[in-house]
């Protein structure tokens, strides 16, 4: 019989939407929480960045993923474990093991993200034709980037503005996160009713443990046996080298009180500049990359792109500098700098996509990602203790000077002339 609710209008768009929210909660909000809650930069950086391990390591558990359960019953137990990990977050704040209480449910929360954006992504595949999975590949990518403006925007501001009201910065973010984990919760009720049962899903395969570890041992030889592997390597693990340094230290200055080098923006401020025009400016710049590659290839692009992603860093030296005091100054910079990240990160997915080709494409792919988690949480282990020990002036010039090795690693690299042209 049909399924009530089979039209992919009824979960694409929630299914996506639930992707990006734990993402953004470990990786963007833990950050301001943090912050206001008094811990250090190095502290905060050191913990955050770690919090990325799961999706450096999510390609060695995803062919269990496949074996073990239905996607969709993994989809529907991690929503579960998301919304009582945002529970637990919420209810540990106010008490005095917060730090290390708020830490644990974040860990399970990155955990279940991880193993979620596994099994949704495979789902969408088999409830879906070719047709269709063309067809929602904009809508997916949509609500996914309204849950980090959701996120990282109006989420952030509800915090803000509970502050302002009960005067009471622990209370605030505990109800903002018991009313995030109500939200999952609802999305987890939703989808365990409205997901389909596609029949491909339910069959189990019948490949053993062993036969897995030696699939797996195969597509990791077979990837470190591709031409130009050193400097692919290279390229996917420094291309980012500056906004790993960049992302979470950049947070923060924007909110650090001035006193302390900041700008001294409240949440809610940060949640616009930040979670606001700075998403817009990133999406429109992959728009417009993603636009720029498919017309002309990536080759053509390459370097525009690398310029794209690095010149931009310079207007956070000018901000810590000047300080300026202008909202409209701080939105403009800040989307000047997210457009040019946006641009120039077209460059480099569509590297992992190249690199990726031939056998076990998938698979080889997937391990590209794992790098590209890597490339960022190695850089922001240390990024916080570097700020704290220069100051954020000679924070930003030093990520501005790190750039040069984006300029190295790519000069190294030899793509086909016709790779990404229409």
């Amino acid at each position: 019989m049909k399924h009530r609710f089979a039209s992919p209008w009824a979960w694409v768009p929630t299914l996506y939407f639930a992707e990006g929210i734990p993402y953004v909660a470990v990786m963007i909000i833990s950050l301001i929480m943090y912050k206001r809650m008094g811990l250090s930069n190095t502290d905060i950086t050191l913990y955050t960045s770690w919090l990325y391990l799961p999706w450096v390591i999510k390609p060695f558990w995803s062919p269990f993923i496949d074996v073990l359960r239905s996607k969709r019953w993994w989809i529907v137990s991690m929503q579960l474990l998301i919304g009582a990990a945002l529970g637990g977050v919420a209810f540990t704040i106010p008490t005095s093991w917060w730090l290390q209480g708020s830490l644990c449910f974040f860990w399970l929360m990155a955990f279940s993200s991880a193993t979620h954006d596994i099994a949704a992504d495979g789902f969408y595949m088999l409830a879906l034709d070719s047709h269709r999975q063309a067809l929602f590949v904009g809508i997916r990518s949509t609500f996914y980037r309204i849950a980090t403006i959701f996120g990282q925007g109006l989420l952030v501001m509800l915090a803000g503005n509970l502050e302002v009201l009960t005067r009471n910065v622990r209370y605030s973010w505990s109800l903002m996160f018991y009313f995030l984990a109500g939200l999952f919760i609802a999305l987890w009720l939703w989808h365990g009713a409205v997901l389909p049962r596609p029949s491909e899903d339910e069959e189990r395969s019948a490949v053993g443990i062993r036969q897995l570890f030696s699939q797996l041992a195969s597509t990791v030889v077979t990837f470190f046996r591709k031409p130009q592997v050193c400097a692919g390597l290279c390229f996917m693990l420094f291309y980012r080298m500056p906004e790993g340094l960049l992302a979470k230290v950049s947070a923060l200055f924007l909110i650090d009180a001035v006193h302390k080098g900041g700008l001294g923006l409240s949440p809610a401020e940060y949640g616009l500049v930040q979670g606001t025009v700075g998403v817009v400016g990133l999406t429109l710049g992959g728009i417009l990359g993603g636009l720029a590659a498919g017309r002309n290839g990536l080759k053509r692009w390459l370097w525009p792109m690398v310029m794209a992603i690095t010149l931009p860093d310079l207007v956070y030296v000018y901000l810590s500098f000047a300080l300026p005091q202008q909202l409209l100054i701080v939105n403009c910079c800040v989307f000047i700098e997210q457009f040019g990240y946006g641009f120039g990160f077209t460059a480099y997915m569509l590297y992992l996509i190249y690199y990726s080709q031939g056998e076990h494409k998938t698979s080889h792919y997937a391990l590209c990602t794992a790098l590209m988690a890597l490339s960022m949480m190695i850089p922001g282990l240390f990024a916080g203790a570097l700020q704290e020990w220069v100051g954020y002036q000679w924070f930003f010039i030093i990520v501005v000077l790190s750039c040069v090795l984006t300029y190295v690693v790519t000069a190294f690299l030899r793509i086909d002339d016709s790779f990404g042209k229409k």
